[in-house]
């Protein structure tokens, strides 16, 4: 399928790896011009090498997305680098503690995962969006999760950040959308990157009892939501969890 992508910009947020890495790839293999945003600045550099095209195709951008003057700056020098934006897609996410009882949570913790999940949301699209209203088709695509529609033990931090980010994007497509620019979600279950790895302290998936996507099926989703093939998908969340969220666990 054509996406009509070629020769347009995109920001990445949270682009050093996981789902952020592989969502700039599959920009990349469209012919787009992509702006990368994360803290850490070598792998944003090893990445930004390794696209096609190479540094004239692609910009590093070091930020932490909770710190509203280093996203304004970042956001700022890739619409000057690029000469504007037309795609933003919103990575940047952290779990948070993960089996950590209610009582046991603090509030730091809540904290830190509103911060990144939330707040950075937030401060990313409101410095992109001046350079959005002047963009072609102009898409943003955030990462929520199926843990902003369904829960589980031990992670609440998590889940409701994540239905903030869906309610977020929700809201936001409503306000922009006279605008013509399009507000979507992506909603996967458990992804096979280093972070979800990291917090069920795993090396791999291949045992597990349920299925597992990939970053570059969901690099994939988000791609397809970002592309003016999908002009009439808008305040929407496209659910990718094998159809688990359909089911009923009720014991009858």
């Amino acid at each position: 399928m054509e996406l009509g992508l070629r020769g347009r910009t995109a920001l990445v947020t949270g682009a050093a790896g996981g789902i952020g890495a592989a969502a700039a790839r599959a920009l990349a293999a469209e012919g787009v011009r992509i702006a990368l945003l994360d803290r850490g600045a070598a792998a944003l550099g090893a990445l930004a090498a390794s696209l096609p095209g190479g540094f004239d195709a692609a910009s590093v951008h070091p930020a932490d997305v909770t710190d509203e003057g280093q996203v304004a700056a970042a956001v700022a020098a890739a619409v000057e680098r690029w000469g504007g934006l037309d795609i933003l897609i919103g990575c940047a996410g952290i779990s948070g503690p993960v089996g950590t009882p209610l009582l046991e949570t603090t509030a730091a913790q809540w904290d830190a995962v509103f911060d990144v999940n939330v707040r950075g949301s937030f401060l990313v699209l409101r410095a992109a969006l001046p350079a959005l209203r002047e963009g072609r088709d102009a898409s943003v695509v955030f990462v929520a999760s199926d843990s902003a529609l369904v829960a589980a033990p031990g992670m609440a931090p998590y889940c409701a950040s994540k239905a903030a980010v869906l309610q977020f994007a929700r809201a936001a497509s409503v306000e922009l959308a006279a605008e013509g620019i399009r507000v979507n979600a992506v909603c996967p279950s458990i992804v096979d990157t280093p972070m979800s790895r990291g917090d069920l302290g795993i090396d791999g998936f291949a045992d597990v009892a349920y299925p597992v996507q990939t970053a570059d099926e969901v690099a994939a989703q988000l791609v397809f939501l970002a592309s003016p093939v999908s002009r009439p998908v808008n305040g929407t969340s496209l659910v990718t969890d094998f159809g688990y969220t359909a089911r009923s666990n009720f014991p009858a």
